[in-house]
């Protein structure tokens, strides 16, 4: 038995990209920032930032394309999924979160439902 479970919050660092899939099947693109704060070797406290591609699908995707602008806190649940192409005779490889809930978190803006937006991927 094996499981592929990934779980992250942190923020849009740009608003979500909508496209349709040639199936017309809705596809958004995310961009999220998850940070840490530790101690180097000399004691000095350092902030690293993780940036992750997220992908969602469906009714979901429209959702987050709507109402999610970059700066805002999500909580993200899905699973990884690492994508190989070749273009220009380069083989390309990127690990994304295929996003099955997506969670608003924080204040919403002006135009976003209050409370959050809760969803599943199709």
């Amino acid at each position: 038995m094996s499981l592929n479970r990934a779980t992250i919050i942190g923020f849009l660092g740009r608003d979500p990209e909508l496209r349709s899939l040639p199936n017309s099947q809705a596809v958004a693109h995310l961009s999220v920032a998850t940070d840490e704060s530790f101690k180097d070797d000399a004691g000095e406290r350092q902030n690293r930032v993780e940036w992750h591609n997220v992908v969602v699908f469906g009714k979901l995707a429209e959702t987050c394309a709507k109402y999610l602008k970059k700066g805002r806190q999500i909580n993200v649940e899905g699973r990884l999924h690492t994508r190989e192409w070749e273009s220009d005779k380069q083989k390309h490889q990127r690990t994304e979160i295929v996003a099955s809930r997506v969670q608003f978190l924080g204040t919403p803006a002006k135009d976003e439902p209050a409370g959050g937006e809760n969803g599943d991927a199709a």
